[in-house]
């Protein structure tokens, strides 16, 4: 992670990428399906929920496709439901939901992978390409 200026309240954040994994369609994965976010981290690399609470208004959330911005969103930390509290990137739309899964459990770090629950209802698998501190 390469330094960089403190946000609101001398809290990082950082621009994480998660590009598309591996799997049956894309057997190479696919750098230009992926999603940009913004997100205060713990020394551990989850999202730090605390400084969320000062930060959100600078978590937004790209998603890409074919390396053209789709949607713009928010990171939102939504309370409850069957799982308890969780992470999702709220888009302006009114047909379909949030996207998200379990983030609380991931760390975000260089070469890990995430789980999301894509707005058509599908689980897929991405990999954390960059961590920057900014």
């Amino acid at each position: 992670m390469s330094q960089g200026r403190e946000t609101t309240n001398d809290k990082p954040i950082y621009r994480i990428r998660l590009e598309a994994a591996r799997s049956k369609d894309m057997p190479d994965g696919e750098h230009n399906i992926a999603y940009e976010f913004m997100a205060p981290l713990t020394a551990d690399g989850h999202i730090d929920v605390e400084a969320w609470h000062h930060l959100r208004a600078h978590c937004f959330v790209h998603h890409i496709i074919n390396g053209d911005i789709e949607e713009r969103g928010l990171l939102v930390h939504r309370a409850g439901g069957s799982g308890g509290a969780h992470w999702a990137f709220q888009y302006d739309r009114d047909d379909e939901g949030d996207e998200g899964y379990h983030f609380a459990s991931h760390a975000f770090r260089v070469g890990e992978y995430v789980s999301v629950r894509e707005s058509d209802s599908e689980l897929r698998t991405y990999r954390v390409a960059h961590v920057t501190k900014i």
